[in-house]
């Protein structure tokens, strides 16, 4: 498995939660980092993209509450998420971002997804 997303779980809005993304390869090592959310019925959105220097982007909804990062050493991209909103719950993945926050390919192997619900 290249993309291991782990952390979800059901925590009450305005709770916290920290998803981690274990990944395997150069593909990832070498490029840029994006966390992606699914909810019910809707596509598929990137809503965090880390560099490999570390340059972090986000998208308005999440800015201010989420933060992510990466460890270059232990191949892993993380996702501090705080104030949580039951707008937030969806099926989130880990994948590399090829391009900028609106315009951007990903591979095609996304990997299982951890599941936030948030409870209002």
């Amino acid at each position: 498995v290249q993309l291991q997303a782990s952390g979800g779980g059901l925590v009450q809005a305005g709770g916290s939660l920290t998803l981690s993304c274990a990944t395997s390869g150069s593909i990832y090592r070498n490029n840029a980092m994006g966390w992606f959310r699914q909810a019910p019925g809707m596509q598929r959105e990137l809503i965090a993209r880390v560099t490999q220097l570390h340059t972090t982007v986000y998208v308005d909804s999440v800015k201010g509450r989420f933060t992510i990062s990466r460890d270059n050493a232990k191949n892993t991209v993380t996702l501090q998420m705080n104030s949580l909103r039951p707008e937030d719950t969806a099926l989130y993945y880990c994948n590399v971002v090829w391009g900028t926050m609106s315009s951007y390919r990903s591979p095609p192997s996304w990997g299982q997804g951890t599941q936030v619900t948030v409870s209002s």
